[in-house]
């Protein structure tokens, strides 16, 4: 079995994987049974269904740490930008944003552990290099992998890249972004039809540079895909800033089967809740995931950061796109007062929990927890960098 270890020079392992065992019995039609009856009750406890039926709050249980620089199977573990539960292997697959600079682009299959309500522990188990069309694995940047779902209805994956969108003189790097289906072992299946407003461009038009497609989630039985855009597209209007409440991103729809958009839908992010220092420095607040809660509604999360301000801020909003106005065919937004937004209330603010929050950019329904409610698990992205920390925090899902 691999081992998941720390940087290599402290060769530290980490648990290994428990195994069941059986007792022998003299009888052994009695045993056969015994035998069934068990993988039966394992089977079903694997499948349960996941997404609960309502939300009305969610309650914070546990944080965990992924230790930085750890090595697993020769590759560097860390840019886990996004997270989803397997229901019927009960593992997780956590997608890694390297962008080609370390290792070749890829995600990791985990064993995410729960003891009660608390994370007992996260075993890395598989780490599997996402493939081009030709099978070929990715140079550098060619892929910025950001948000995977697991369809299980085909047992396949899906997966997106912000694409790029560097300008330096007369150098330029266009590279639409994208979103994918892959086979488990990360080749290539097929890919969803981009929308023409979200290809790059040279000029101020189209989406922003890393502020494309960052969040994914399956809806109506899936058949149904939400694409979720992080930043305002050029023509939208401006990027959040500080009291300043213009900013609007779009959510596109896809029809899973024939992968053709068949709709987009208008979301005002709130303004960057903090100033930066020095004040005309980096800031941001848009969306690093969503995750649908039935047919129109979804968990949106809203990340804000700014220079100079240690962590992040994370929001949790419950949003319903019910009514609201397919801006497919519109190409500016700004000015737009007759657009009906997707709706949106807060459900949940981090800073609340009173400990620092990194770069928390997944999230995903895990399994029930002891007394039957559905649990949540975010992710935080250290981005590689020895100052940020890659955490797992577990939550309950309340009605």
């Amino acid at each position: 079995m691999p081992g998941y270890q720390d940087d290599p020079s402290k060769n530290n392992m980490y648990k290994i994987r428990r195994q069941c065992s059986f007792v022998a019995m003299r009888a052994k039609h009695f045993l056969l049974i015994c035998v069934v009856a068990v993988f039966a009750a394992c089977r079903s406890a694997r499948v349960a269904t996941i997404q609960p039926a309502s939300v009305g709050s969610i309650r914070f249980h546990d944080e965990y740490i992924i230790p930085h620089a750890a090595v697993f199977n020769g590759t560097r573990v860390g840019g886990l930008s996004g997270i989803d539960y397997d229901a019927t292997r009960n593992n997780y697959y956590m997608i890694c944003d390297d962008r080609s600079y370390y290792n070749a682009s890829r995600f990791y299959t985990a064993d995410i552990r729960l003891n009660g309500y608390k994370i007992d522990t996260c075993i890395f188990t598989a780490v599997t290099s996402l493939r081009k069309p030709a099978g070929d694995t990715f140079r550098l940047k060619e892929a910025d992998p950001e948000a995977m779902r697991y369809l299980g209805t085909k047992d396949l994956l899906v997966w997106s890249s912000e694409g790029e969108r560097e300008i330096k003189g007369d150098k330029k790097l266009l590279i639409d972004p994208w979103v994918w289906l892959s086979r488990r072992d990360g080749r290539f299946v097929d890919s969803f039809r981009l929308p023409a407003n979200m290809r790059m461009q040279a000029t101020p038009s189209g989406p922003r540079q890393n502020g494309t497609f960052e969040g994914l989630g399956f809806a109506d039985n899936q058949r149904t895909l939400w694409v979720s855009v992080e930043e305002p597209l050029y023509e939208d209007g401006p990027r959040a800033n500080i009291n300043d409440t213009s900013a609007i991103v779009r959510f596109i729809k896809f029809d899973v089967a024939t992968r053709q958009p068949t709709g987009q839908f208008a979301y005002r992010v709130d303004p960057v809740p903090n100033k930066p220092n020095p004040e005309n420095a980096y800031r941001i607040n848009g969306i690093p995931d969503i995750l649908p809660l039935g047919n129109d509604r979804f968990l949106v999360m809203e990340r804000a950061f700014s220079v100079g301000i240690k962590g992040t801020v994370i929001r949790i909003y419950l949003a319903d796109a019910n009514g609201a106005t397919d801006v497919s065919t519109i190409p500016s937004l700004q000015g737009k007062t007759e657009v009906q937004l997707i709706r949106k209330q807060l459900l949940f603010d981090m800073e609340t929990m009173g400990r620092y929050i990194d770069n928390v950019e997944g999230m995903t329904f895990g399994p029930r927890l002891p007394n039957g409610h559905a649990s949540l698990l975010l992710i935080a992205d250290d981005n590689f960098d020895k100052e940020e920390v890659s955490q797992l925090f577990l939550f309950e899902v309340l009605p």
